[in-house]
């Protein structure tokens, strides 16, 4: 299964890795794709030491901030389970190495916890959540009339996918990965898309997602067949970069990270082929800032009472688009949606920003999972997830009756 896999791949890249000599005995130093492949087999002390500097490891743009914070000032504190609540939740952050959570309730602070020498000044990698943040920018992008439809074809902002089965895919059926495109995202399979995007030399100056892309077959008529697909991430954050004519980092700093006030600069990592950010991963911002963008999107995507983000992104980016294969989960424009109206934008290694608009709530974390996902550790988020909602629920209850 994907742990023969796993091996063998990290082998490979050890082999290149391991000696200082390599260049000595005419071994080729890792490609930035090779290196990046490698941190999902990074040892459990290099995760927990690493997940906070990623923007210093690979080449990466920053976002900056602005001259203004938003405040998260502080609320009344919630507790969890009653009087046993702050063990439960040392027991939680520790068994499954979390880094940081933060509960946010009508934009107060109303939870806030640190561990493994984490701190509120120090960020963190994001990874899948990235897309998330991507998708917005998409949506801002479309308010701003960068973007003019999502019923445009890709082959009209990306001349390089001009036939190929990509050229005619709308931009909403990228959002919500309905390509029809061929795409094997099994990592069990060395031979495997999702195992082969970033390992491959660069070609004419494209990034690696684009001239791998380029050549995928149909499988399905678009908009037809939902299929994971994070090579599509990657694509919809070059569509976005052509359209609006900056970096993802550029273009976060300008619409969000500024204007909003968040706290401290973030860090998008680039591609090695052709310096774009790359849309599916490589964000690295502090928990308080992953918190403020969830509130953000809790607040309607308004900025000074402002709507900066269009509203037919919001219309089905927050809402189950496609199915799943969860009966109570479902999958809006590259945002994990609930059936009680919450959605959420996770990553591997238990990253997460969940927002329930129905108890006003913004749940963030930052973690550094033993592996990069399971149904146990799964099981064990949402379990934190509904804790933190029973607690904001038994809250209510004395005031009414």
């Amino acid at each position: 299964m994907r742990s023969n896999f796993c091996t063998c791949l990290l082998a490979a890249i050890l082999c290149v890795t391991a000696s200082p000599s390599s260049a000595a005995t005419g071994q080729r130093a890792p490609t930035i794709g090779q290196q990046r492949e490698a941190v999902l087999f990074w040892p459990q002390a290099q995760r927990e030491a690493r997940f906070r500097h990623m923007y210093t490891r690979f080449p990466s743009d920053r976002a900056a901030d602005g001259t203004h914070v938003h405040a998260l000032r502080q609320g009344r504190p919630l507790a969890l389970d009653g009087k046993d609540g702050d063990a439960w939740l040392a027991n939680y952050m520790g068994k499954h190495h979390v880094a940081g959570v933060m509960v946010l309730q009508n934009g107060r602070v109303r939870l806030q916890r640190y561990a493994l020498g984490f701190g509120p000044a120090q960020r963190w990698e994001s990874f899948s959540v990235a897309k998330s943040v991507t998708s917005t920018l998409l949506g801002i992008a479309l308010q701003r009339g960068d973007i003019h439809s999502m019923s445009d074809t890709l082959g009209s902002y990306i001349p390089e996918l001009r036939g190929s089965a990509y050229a005619d895919v709308t931009v909403r059926q990228l959002l919500t990965m309905t390509s029809g495109v061929h795409w094997n995202e099994d990592y069990a399979d060395a031979r495997s898309d999702v195992a082969q995007m970033y390992l491959h030399p660069c070609v004419d100056g494209q990034a690696h997602v684009l001239s791998y892309l380029r050549k995928q077959r149909r499988q399905w008529p678009a908009g037809t067949h939902w299929n994971y697909n994070t090579a599509e991430t990657d694509l919809l954050g070059i569509l976005v970069q052509r359209a609006t004519h900056r970096s993802l980092a550029a273009y976060l700093s300008q619409t969000i990270w500024k204007p909003y006030g968040m706290s401290a600069d973030a860090y998008w990592i680039k591609d090695e082929c052709d310096g774009s950010d790359t849309g599916g991963s490589g964000l690295s911002a502090t928990l308080g800032d992953y918190a403020r963008f969830g509130q953000f999107m809790l607040d309607g995507g308004r900025i000074a009472g402002k709507p900066v983000i269009a509203r037919a992104w919001l219309e089905g980016a927050l809402h189950r688009e496609e199915s799943v294969d969860e009966p109570d989960r479902g999958y809006g424009y590259l945002w994990w949606t609930d059936a009680d109206g919450s959605y959420a934008a996770i990553g591997i290694f238990g990253q997460m920003v969940y927002v329930d608009p129905s108890r006003q709530l913004v749940i963030a974390q930052v973690a550094a999972w033993p592996q990069a996902t399971s149904d146990a550790l799964v099981a064990s988020r949402r379990e934190f997830v509904a804790t933190v909602k029973r607690a904001v629920d038994a809250e209510r209850k004395p005031a009414a009756h």
